[in-house]
Order: C-alpha cells, then structure tokens, then sequence
C-alpha cells in the first residue's frame, strides 16, 4: 500500500495493546509506516510492537496514561527521539470495556468523570502534546475515533455516548485551528465491532445488531482500519473536520 503516501511516515497510536488499535498499529506498520504503540496497558503494547517487528515492520512500545499532561508530552518526547518527529496520530484510547449499562440517572459520578478523562480528555491532552512535531514538520493527519452510538443516541450509555459526541465536536474546533498549519483532522466513527471488549460486555455480541444493517454481518476490527489508513494518508488530502461512520449501514432505531 505504498500508494497510500504512508511509507516512512511516522505514526503514533494510542490503545493500541489490543482490539482497535492493535489493528491500527499493524495495518499502519504493514502500510510502510513506522509505528509508536502506546497505551497504559505495558505488556499489551509490548506484545502488539514485537508482532509488527516480526513481521518486518518498526514499532516502537511505550506506555502513557492519556489523562495525564506530562505522560503525553514525555511521549511526545519519545517520539521526537525514536522517530525524529510525528506524522500521524491516532486517537484511539479510550474507556469502553467494563462500562455498564444503566439508565443515565444512575450512572455514578466517578464513573461519569472517568470516562470524560480518559475519553474526552485524554484526546485533547494528546492531541496538544504532538501538535508541535507536526507543526516542525510542516504537516500532519489526527484522526480521533469515536463511535456510531452517538448518532443512534444508545439508551442506558450516556457517559459514553456523551463522551464520543465531545470527540466529535473537538475535531471540528481542531481542524479549524490547525488548518493553516496544513494538520488536518478528522474521526472515524465505528459501529459495533468485535473486539475483545465488546465480547465480553455484551452476551450476543457475535450476532448483536446484524439485521439493522444493510450489510448483514458483525464487524470486524480490520473493517475499521481502512476508513483510518485513508484518513491519515494522501487519499484524503483535502479532507478535514469530517466524521465518516464505519457500521455497514445499520438502521439506527
């Protein structure tokens, strides 16, 4: 895919010990780029970078805590010294697994603030950590995921729901402010997906929502990779502030 403009590009991804944005990591890395994989979760991204370096890639682990300034820009930090710089990130940590569903009067406060760090937070404090190795580098490509719940407005998931919808409106404000450094932005907006997570929150995750689509089958983490390889590469160029929904056309109810 070297057609892409992807190859020796430098690419951040954060959640990336698993699901997501181990997929991300290795279509990234398969892509030519060379990868940074980051996440809390140390041994998970250590495995997913020493899948993509056996399989002739680069990537390179380390662990960050998204919710925290300092974290993000001693990651920044890594980057600049393991890459020389920063072409893409992804945004891709967030809170998701464990969450449970419950009606929004009796989502407890702690678990409300947690979502926002991490997910609406953690995309914000990333995001302004990196911005000035793309700014050196005289561009750059964000692409924040968020999800598809926030268009079907999901009962009984507000925190989340709430939280996506942010990332949403964020992007907007960020490719408006980072236009004219010829940083572009923009979120992908998946549909449920099979990942380890949602396997374990939802008892029919294998057949869940297959016949409100008019592609009649669950997703995959490797459907969602294409629209982010697209978003980040020269195809889409001339695209930003844009949010591209990835759930095989689902009737949202």
């Amino acid at each position: 895919m070297s057609e892409l403009g992807l190859k020796e590009k430098r690419v951040l991804v954060t959640g990336a010990a698993g699901g997501l944005g181990r997929a991300f990591a290795e279509e990234f890395a398969q892509a030519g780029a060379r990868v940074i994989t980051a996440d809390m979760n140390e041994a998970g991204v250590q495995e997913t970078a020493c899948a993509i370096n056996d399989a002739g890639g680069e990537a390179h682990a380390a662990k960050v805590d998204v919710t925290d300034a300092q974290s993000c820009r001693s990651l920044a930090d890594f980057a600049r010294e393991t890459l020389g710089g920063l072409d893409v990130l992804i945004n891709n940590a967030a809170i998701y697994a464990g969450l449970e569903r419950k009606p929004f009067t009796e989502i407890e406060e702690d678990v409300w603030d947690k979502v926002m760090a991490v997910n609406v937070k953690g995309v914000w404090q990333m995001t302004r950590a990196v911005t000035p190795l793309m700014q050196e580098a005289g561009a750059g490509a964000i692409v924040n995921v968020a999800s598809a719940t926030v268009f079907s407005g999901s009962p009984q998931w507000m925190h989340y729901v709430a939280s996506k919808g942010a990332v949403i409106a964020m992007t907007r404000s960020l490719a408006r402010e980072l236009g004219d450094d010829n940083i572009r932005a923009n979120v992908i907006a998946p549909g449920f997906t099979l990942t380890e997570a949602s396997l374990d929150l939802i008892e029919d995750a294998e057949t869940y929502g297959v016949t409100r689509g008019a592609l009649k089958r669950s997703a995959g983490a490797k459907d969602m990779v294409g629209s982010a390889i697209y978003l980040a590469s020269d195809l889409s160029g001339f695209v930003t502030g844009q949010t591209l929904i990835v759930d095989g056309g689902r009737q949202f109810i």
